[in-house]
């Protein structure tokens, strides 16, 4: 693929002196300026408006989404005292398997967003799992992997769809929005996650790309053979059409359009949340492990330029592609960690986040009281969209300090299923442990996930690594900054949690969490979504 020109690099950098990383994240959209210190210079954030049509569907209106986008640009350069010509580029983190289909003519969007977190395809991915054709592929690529031992199939042998995956709910819409079916056949149906459509927006429809992370996340790309697969599209119908072509992450994506800011900004990187966090904590080597805590929790380890082949439900993901350099990633998340504490808050649990570590140390435990956090159903290593959230061993002497207690030791259990998982599931030896996101903040959840895991948790002093990430990976292209040495000594820790308790302490809470967790289980019929 072609990589970003040495003379713009070279221009841009001598021209300008700061480069803007946005996320647009699940409940937050944010931008920080920063300079060569990766000092952050300005910043701005707006809160994503979430949409609820229908009982588990979630969505995003891409008109309100693409103003958001816009003014937090506009604002962070502003608090930074900065002009517009003074950016040497840009580089942009999006939320994954969020996706939109459009109208090529007119680059009318068919319908919203809808988000990783929806559920409306639940049935139809369970009926995927369960049906005879997948069967007969797990079976055919096992006897496949036994002759050739090509990890391709041992991938192909343990299939298995999610809700989170794009593949089922893109199925879903293609059967159900007539409109959307019917531009599909007739070649005029743009299909992008959110970095697609805020690309083609930037460049008023004049660029129509992806980056390998964000195509890696869809659940319909081929990472063996780093290409859209034709076998799953076939497979759930969809049309290879509608693909957008698949770029570098660190890429000349082309310009934002001179009448958005005033002045052609280069874009310079387009990469998925987790990957662009992976990037921001220099997660940079086979074996080191980030671990983000926001909206929902992702586990993500590098695996070097092996692709990770799951057992236990851990998904390959393609971290970055720059050049020739491909580093891959085996993932395993839960839905529900940051969305967890904010309904917290709103039923007034609390009045702040900052005093919930307080509060859950103001007891001795939790009294026995159980949360589980399944707002949006369970993923690995449970993998039930139909779990249902709750509240067990409720007593007449729970106070709010016992609920809050529950609640982030339902975090801090739910990360130790994951890193139980990576450790089962993953070749490559686990080294460092660096973890990020608003919720890392939290130190009674830290340091009892890093008691129950037992291994030292690096925290950094900036949590928001997903627009970190971007910028680096945007200052790469640019030659702002020059290798991957010059941004480990950028990266600056704040605190290491450590260990302090033996995991066997809190064995007793976690057994009756585990049984409240299989209570929960299969708790929604599969007409309620």
């Amino acid at each position: 693929m072609p990589r970003c020109k040495e003379g713009l690099a070279s221009a841009a950098a001598a021209s300008a002196s700061y480069v803007v990383g946005v996320d647009v994240g699940s409940t937050t959209v944010r931008c920080h300026v920063y300079d060569k210190r990766a000092a952050v210079r300005g910043s701005s954030s707006k809160k994503v408006e979430t949409l609820h049509p229908h009982l588990g569907w979630v969505e995003l209106d891409p008109e309100v989404l693409w103003t958001q986008f816009m003014d937090v640009i506009k604002e962070a350069v502003q608090a930074a005292g900065l002009q517009m010509n003074q950016i040497a580029g840009l580089g942009i983190s999006t939320q994954r398997g969020t996706f939109i289909t459009w109208n090529k003519k007119t680059g009318k969007p068919f319908h919203n967003f809808i988000s990783w977190q929806d559920l409306r395809a639940a049935e139809l991915v369970n009926s995927w799992n369960r049906c005879l054709i997948l069967k007969v592929i797990r079976v055919i690529a096992t006897i496949l992997h036994f002759f050739t031992r090509n990890d391709r199939y041992v991938t192909a042998s343990s299939l298995t769809f999610t809700t989170h995956h794009v593949s089922l709910r893109l199925s879903w819409v293609l059967q159900n929005i007539t409109e959307v079916q019917q531009a599909a056949n007739e070649n005029n149906c743009c299909f992008g996650t959110v970095d697609t459509w805020l690309l083609y927006k930037l460049t008023k429809g004049s660029v129509y790309a992806t980056d390998y992370s964000n195509a890696s996340s869809t659940g319909v790309f081929e990472p063996f053979q780093m290409c859209w697969s034709s076998v799953l599209s076939k497979l759930f119908s969809i049309p290879m059409s509608i693909y957008p072509p698949v770029e570098d992450t660190n890429h000349s994506f082309g310009s934002v359009d001179a009448e958005i800011f005033g002045v052609p900004i280069p874009i310079v990187a387009l990469v998925a949340d987790q990957q662009a966090a992976m990037f921001g904590e220099c997660c940079f080597h086979p074996g080191d492990v980030k671990l983000t805590m926001g909206t929902g929790i992702f586990w993500d380890v590098n695996t070097g330029n092996h692709i990770h082949t799951p057992s236990a439900g851990l998904y390959p993901l393609i971290g970055w592609k720059i050049g020739k350099e491909v580093v891959f990633l085996a993932e395993g998340d839960t839905s529900d960690a940051g969305s967890t504490i904010k309904w917290a808050k709103e039923l007034d649990l609390f009045t702040s986040v900052d005093e919930t570590a307080r509060m859950a140390r103001g007891v001795v435990d939790s009294e026995g009281v159980c949360f589980v956090p399944s707002f949006s159903g369970l993923q690995v290593p449970v993998n039930d969209p139909y779990a249902c959230a709750s509240f067990m061993g409720l007593k007449l002497s729970t106070t709010r300090n016992h609920l809050v207690r529950a609640i982030l030791e339902s975090v801090a259990f739910r990360n130790k299923q994951l890193y139980d998982t990576i450790v089962k599931e993953v070749r490559v030896p686990l080294t460092n442990i660096r973890a990020d996101g608003g919720i890392s903040n939290n130190s009674f959840i830290m340091q009892m996930t890093s008691d129950l895991i037992n291994k030292k948790i690096d925290k950094p002093v900036n949590t928001d690594m997903s627009c970190l990430g971007a910028a680096f990976l945007a200052g790469l292209a640019l030659g702002f900054w020059t290798d991957k040495e010059q941004l480990k000594k950028l990266r600056r820790t704040e605190i290491v949690f450590e260990p302090q308790r033996d995991s066997g302490e809190y064995k007793l809470a976690m057994d009756n969490w585990t049984k409240a967790v299989q209570r929960s289980l299969n708790w929604y019929n599969q007409t309620s979504y």
